[in-house]
């Protein structure tokens, strides 16, 4: 791929990131906020021009994509769009440090919602507009709603989902994949503004129900609030997030099969199963453990299944400090972090269908061992799985925890506790946002060494393009021709 057309893409990603920012535009001057104008207005006009300039420079030119070339579109696309969102935080004066400006909107667009900032409710409400925002670009995929706006240049748009999108296996719900990013994100749209309507009816203002729409369907976390969702002190707000948290981190593609009737495909899925599986238990044991905490078992139930909700979708909302929990509450959170939402979901983490995976794979170990002569196989959906799924799942999860591990490794030598330095790196890696010690719901990230930061956004990049996409550049093979 020749550097003109790796340009050509990268600024009509970027040219539909900056388009976006005519909302917080809208919203500074609804609110009266004249001064924070240029710091969107001039980033938008300036990229969209050069998007404008490179797509008609090439139109008549069709980009050839090589699996090589997909993960280098994809890994700087995120890169460049992460310090194109930080503009308007710098130049705002919100965030006047360019490092803390970086940060806000890597932990933006990643979903991972963990803030540098003390005070969010002294800042700009359109600078606010912008960080819930960027959640929601970055939860279905910024490349992905690039892909179903336009046939993506004349390139192969699947290649590029594939290097974007999370799960061991990429597929379509429709024959064409730029009609499947167009379904996918209409039904992400459709969501969106379902939240922000059952937020307002639960108690909020109609833009508090924007932004927390989009930072709950987008599951990242951000609020306008320094005390998260806590603030509203609302069972309505409580139950209205939970819902809406468990059902973002559940594939979209099973939404597409609800429309269609496809009920069987619902059925039969068995990450679906597992997940739910999963939330009963966890909900179940953290409400009877916090029942004598909160004086209650349904005022225990609403809190424990928000924070579980939070945690699984890695949404990383908050109502109470959870550091304050009993021990074993704590524990069963602890493991939240390293299982996540389901594949093709907006939630990070490692996910269920891996857990599914490596789980039927150890019951098949035991079974060859009772019955050496026999064959056994995973089955998924009611289907035998590809043979090479469990490779694909153990080489993953491998790599995911010598990440999780080198992140605390660098968080200990920067100076953490290893209760924040082992919590951190799990949550920087999983995309949750909150996590433990100092790094608890209550504080901020504000207080990290600079160079702990940027390591910390590399890890949360990784963490949203599953790993391979952002790491493989550091594998020499891949500059072999």
């Amino acid at each position: 791929m020749s550097v003109f057309s790796f340009l050509r893409i990268e600024f009509s990603i970027l040219g539909i990131v900056a388009l976006t920012m005519i909302f917080p535009i809208f919203a500074a001057i609804a609110f009266g906020e004249s001064g924070v104008v240029p710091a969107f207005a001039i980033p938008m006009a300036i990229f969209l021009i050069l998007a404008v300039t490179f797509l008609l420079a090439g139109r008549k030119k069709k980009i050839a994509l090589s699996t090589r070339s997909a993960f280098v579109v994809v890994a700087f696309a995120w890169i460049f769009c992460s310090l194109l969102g930080a503009i308007p935080f710098y130049f705002s004066g919100a965030i006047p440090n360019w490092t803390d400006a970086i940060w806000e909107s890597v932990s933006g667009f990643s979903t991972t919602g963990a803030t540098i900032l003390s005070e969010v409710e002294s800042i700009p409400n359109s600078i606010n507009l912008w960080r819930t925002q960027t959640h929601w670009l970055g939860g279905m995929g910024i490349v992905a709603l690039t892909v179903a706006l336009f046939p993506l240049l004349g390139v192969g748009g699947f290649q590029l989902i594939k290097a974007e999108t999370t799960g061991p296996e990429k597929g379509k719900v429709t024959p064409k994949i730029t009609t499947t990013a167009k379904v996918l994100w209409l039904i992400y749209c459709g969501v969106t503004i379902l939240g922000i309507i059952s937020l307002k009816i639960a108690g909020m203002n109609f833009f508090d129900a924007v932004l927390h729409s989009f930072s709950t369907v987008g599951t990242g976390g951000f609020s306008n609030k320094n005390l998260s969702i806590g603030a509203y002190d609302s069972v309505a707000i409580d139950v209205v997030c939970t819902i809406f948290m468990f059902l973002c981190a559940i594939n979209f593609s099973l939404y597409f099969y609800l429309l269609t009737r496809k009920f069987d495909d619902i059925r039969n899925n068995t990450e679906l199963k597992a997940y739910l599986a999963i939330c009963a238990v966890f909900i179940l044991a953290i409400t009877f453990i916090n029942t004598n905490l909160y004086g209650g078992f349904f005022t225990s139930l609403r809190h424990s299944s928000f924070q579980i909700a939070s945690i699984i979708s890695t949404t990383g909302f908050s109502t109470s400090n959870y550091t304050m929990w009993p021990s074993a509450a704590q524990v069963f959170l602890f493991l939240l972090f390293f299982i996540g939402g389901c594949s093709g979901s907006t939630s990070g983490g490692i996910k269920v269908i891996r857990w599914v995976v490596m789980g039927k794979q150890t019951h098949n170990e035991f079974s060859k061992m009772l019955h050496p002569h026999g064959v056994f196989s995973i089955r998924l959906n009611g289907r035998a799985g590809r043979k090479d799924l469990v490779f694909n799942v153990a080489s993953f999860l491998t790599l995911y925890f010598l990440l999780v591990v080198l992140t605390a490794i660098f968080g200990a030598a920067a100076g953490l506790d290893i209760q924040t330095a082992l919590s951190g790196a799990a949550t920087m890696v999983g995309n949750v946002g909150p996590a433990f010690g100092a790094l608890n719901p209550s504080a901020n990230c504000g207080f990290l060494p600079t160079a702990l930061k940027w390591w910390y956004m590399f890890a949360m990049l990784a963490g949203r393009l599953e790993l391979y996409t952002m790491i493989i550049f550091f594998v020499p093979d891949f500059w072999k021709k």
